[in-house]
């Protein structure tokens, strides 16, 4: 297997970009004889510049195992792509298999000699992602904090404060939250968020109001919404996890007989442009999926060329509210 350009770096104690610019454009300003340790290093390696340039891996897997039919990471990951091929980076899906071999995402990466990895809807405390994360490999992540590691993460709490804030304006007092999976830091911010909004207007939250789900779980969504608005006292106002929900959301209300929004009201999360055609149209959070992506290409390339100067802090996203008709006025 071809050497690669972090496999130069590490031998010769210097940053990814040196060494990729000394091989593949021949320009550097660093003295003579370090670039002919890192020349004398690329040949002892086996270093192939013309197989092994740049490449960058993405390592994703969705619980809803909608992979690239994902509406919303399907576009982060698009924006990833074309940012990182405008910079010359080849992009490859990390897997657990080549051919008939079985091999971690560690040993995946290293087989592939990719150049550094974008990390994206997946179980970021799966010992394997941690194992790739303090490997060395640059490393990006979406949606996620790991310390050290650059991470492109939306402005959660602004959108979750943003959301209630609009219900609470058209007179909503009774809202609730279900809520994707709560191992996320995304999915704790959201949570944290609701229950700092609504204590700030000093409004209740019962404890059958915030329920557990799933992202893009429309039937999961359907029975909690079911469950909610047959409590004695049900919510005015439900959050979802998400705009796919909406589609349970909707069925559920249809089923019981109310009409929206003016027996219920729903508000969703992403700003999908497709379930913005659905009418009434959806009120919701929108996600910058494109600005997601070109960050974290940004991000992982600076961490690649730039080595320890690149900047490690996460970035967060502004989001946008959509004022549809799905949330309506109260008294």
């Amino acid at each position: 297997m071809s050497a690669t350009i972090l496999d130069i770096a590490r031998r010769c104690g210097v940053s990814p970009g040196i060494v990729n610019r000394v091989l593949v454009s021949g320009r550097e300003e660093i003295g003579e004889e370090a670039r002919e340790a890192i020349l004398a290093a690329a040949k002892e390696l086996g270093y192939e510049a013309s197989c092994r340039a740049h490449s960058l891996g993405v390592l994703f897997m969705d619980e809803g195992a909608k992979g690239l039919t994902h509406p919303f990471f399907a576009s982060i990951l698009n924006s990833f792509k074309i940012a990182a091929e405008a910079k010359g980076y080849d992009v490859t899906f990390i897997n657990h298999r080549i051919g008939g071999s079985v091999m971690t995402y560690l040993e995946y990466c290293q087989y592939r000699g990719l150049d550094g990895v974008c990390i994206a809807c997946i179980d970021f405390a799966d010992p394997q992602v941690v194992e790739l994360v303090n490997s060395g490999i640059p490393c990006v992540t979406v949606d996620h904090i790991y310390k050290r590691i650059p991470a492109v993460l939306s402005d959660n709490e602004n959108g979750v404060q943003r959301l209630v804030e609009y219900a609470i304006a058209l007179g909503h007092r009774k809202i609730a939250m279900i809520h994707g999976h709560n191992n996320s830091v995304v999915t704790r911010t959201r949570i944290g968020q609701f229950y700092q909004t609504m204590r700030f207007h000093d409004l209740p939250v019962p404890d059958d109001y915030v329920c557990s789900g799933l992202y893009g779980d429309i039937e999961l969504t359907r029975e909690s919404v079911a469950a909610l608005l047959r409590l004695p006292d049900p919510p005015t106002c439900i959050l979802l996890p998400d705009d796919l929900c909406y589609l349970g959301a909707q069925e559920a209300a249809r089923e019981l007989g109310l009409r929206i929004p003016e027996d219920v009201s729903f508000a969703g999360y992403d700003g999908i442009p497709v379930m913005q055609s659905i009418r009434p149209r959806l009120t919701t959070v929108r996600q910058k999926s494109d600005v997601i992506g070109e960050e974290a290409a940004r991000l992982l390339i600076s961490r690649i060329e730039d080595g320890k100067s690149a900047s490690r802090l996460p970035v967060f996203v502004p989001v946008e509210l959509l004022n549809g008709g799905t949330v309506g006025s109260v008294g």
